[in-house]
């Protein structure tokens, strides 16, 4: 396999001839490394991503001819001035969360060389952690761009399904696959990013990005949700997870815990279900006949797919929907998930001798992102007690991707720009996400901007006419609220919608600072309801 030699642009180049890779083109024809906005940025590919003049082994020796024509992904960073300088190593046919499924050999972590890289962008990961490169390109099907990123210490972007195409790529799961970043930095994520993302014509599966965040995705993100409970990690992780929740904290976030069950059990459909058949249509001709070429245990893999009827499939859909279903309303509390991105981080000998059930586990928190076609961020939250780097991630709803990296810069104190100054409105109650009334700031060009909460300096009380809905008065309590903003006559319509005993007056957040919102008169209320709640969310009112 080729290595990389220096992150340099003038030694990237050497080392690119020295590997044998021809001069890169743009769409124009002309040559143009060092010209563009990454002028100069060096990049490693996973070798089931296409680099052409090279060949796209994906780990199986037999795959040896070159390729004519580089993968999309690769062509626009090269065209924005990146030099891609090499192909990495990775688990056989990206099937695998470990790094050890490789007839090249295992690259191991970069702290911990008894310990796995984690796969199956294992040799994009080792790359970028070692300063070879500041940028690699990895695949992330079942978490194969951030398993990797958390086992050494990196940011592991996975953008939603479909903004980068996968033309050019080997496919493991065509409907699932995503080409993803392995960098040191949000920032160097982001600058990769604005260059990958753009429609493909020639990929069945490429996706537009809207122009606006969908309704209930917030610009700025300010509110995690965490697993309720206990949550399944060794005593090593278990530690480094509950600083990271308050790391959270400490960095400014509304931490909530809520119910991952529905999330956890998609997650086990991605192996245990039919889509196992789809890595089996995809190179299932590759696996049928042993020989050398083949790690036995991706074969293996490979093969039960052949079992699987159009049945099973269908019945796995419509599995999968309801538990799309039940995630929902935890999209309407909070802008992401706050997961662990693995429950361990196991030694090479424990892969070697179950080599399919620490898999598994590995993907306990990752399998589930692209089944319910949600975007992923691994960051690194410092290190367990042995001195192992440790990662969590960061997880949102499709189309969420440039908030998502904001709240991922915060996480890592990088700079955040700030958000465009507009009109503004806290609401409280029936105009939140997912609740009755919140289609009336939606129809209107409302945004939600971000979730917060009261200073602790309210009451609630339960407006007795109409939609069930509570009004803030003067008290002694804070309360989750919505920040939306709103173009200047569409708060103008909402306050006629809204009327009394609601009107527009000051609203002071948990920070200190006041907003225009929607509070109540208590002289309004005679005998209102007392709502002994901090949410409106928990509240049924009759």
């Amino acid at each position: 396999m080729t290595t990389v030699s220096s992150s340099a642009a003038e030694v990237a180049l050497a080392a690119a001839q020295a590997a044998g890779l021809p001069v890169f083109l743009s769409t124009a024809g002309t040559v143009s490394p060092g010209s563009g906005p990454l002028a100069g940025l060096p990049f490693a590919v996973k070798d089931n991503i296409d680099v052409a003049g090279l060949p796209s082994t994906a780990a199986c020796p037999a795959l040896d001819a070159p390729v004519a024509t580089s993968a999309f992904a690769v062509q626009r960073l090269v065209d924005a001035g990146a030099v891609p300088v090499g192909k990495t190593n990775m688990d056989q046919f990206a099937t695998g969360l470990v790094g050890t499924r490789s007839p090249y050999g295992i690259p191991t972590c970069v702290f911990d060389d008894t310990r796995v890289s984690g796969g199956s962008s294992s040799g994009s990961a080792v790359a970028v952690a070692s300063r070879i490169v500041p940028l690699a390109l990895g695949t992330d099907t079942a978490g194969s761009g951030r398993v990797p990123a958390a086992f050494n210490g990196l940011v592991g972007f996975k953008a939603t399904r479909g903004l980068v195409s996968t033309s050019g790529v080997l496919p493991a799961c065509r409907s699932l696959d995503c080409v993803t970043t392995l960098t040191r930095d949000v920032a160097t994520a982001r600058a990769a990013l604005g260059q990958l993302v753009a429609y493909d014509a020639t990929d069945p599966w490429s996706r537009r990005r809207p122009v606006d965040l969908p309704a209930g995705v917030a610009q700025v993100m300010t509110t995690v949700g965490v697993p309720a409970g206990t949550i399944d990690v060794d005593d090593e992780s278990a530690t480094a997870w509950a600083r990271a929740v308050e790391h959270a904290r400490s960095a400014g976030l509304h931490v909530v815990e809520v119910d991952v069950s529905a999330f956890l059990e998609a997650a086990l459909l991605l192996y245990g279900g039919p889509w196992v058949a789809e890595r089996y249509a995809a190179v299932g001709h590759l696996v049928e006949q042993d020989g050398p070429h083949l790690d036995p245990t991706v074969a293996a893999i490979i093969r039960a797919g052949a079992a699987l009827t159009a049945a099973d499939a269908f019945r796995a859909f419509d599995r999968l929907a309801e538990l799309r279903q039940r995630t929902l309303p935890v999209w309407d509390r909070v802008d992401a998930l706050l997961l662990p991105v693995t429950p361990c981080h196991p030694t090479v000998a424990a892969v070697q001798a179950d080599p399919v059930g620490v898999n598994s586990r590995l993907g306990t928190y990752t399998n589930f992102v692209n089944l319910l076609d949600l975007c992923a961020v691994a960051v690194p939250a410092g290190r367990r007690d042995d001195g192992l780097p440790y990662g969590v991630q960061l997880i949102a709803p499709a189309f969420a991707d440039e908030p998502l990296l904001d709240l991922a810069s915060r996480w890592c104190s990088e700079p955040v720009a700030a958000p465009p100054v507009t009109t503004t409105v806290v609401v409280c109650g029936a105009h939140m996400s997912g609740l009755p009334l919140n289609a009336q700031l939606v129809s209107r060009g409302g945004r939600l901007l971000r979730r917060d909460r009261t200073a602790p300096s309210y009451r609630m009380l339960a407006v007795p006419a109409g939609v069930p809905r509570p009004a803030l008065v003067a008290g002694w309590s804070s309360y989750e609220v919505e920040v939306w903003q709103l173009p200047a006559q569409g708060l103008g319509e909402l306050l006629a919608l809204v009327g009394p005993p609601l009107r527009l007056g000051q609203v002071t957040l948990a920070d200190g600072t006041s907003h225009v919102g929607f509070v109540g008169d208590a002289e309004q209320l005679p005998g209102a309801a007392e709502l002994d709640v901090t949410s409106w969310r928990d509240v049924e009112v009759p």
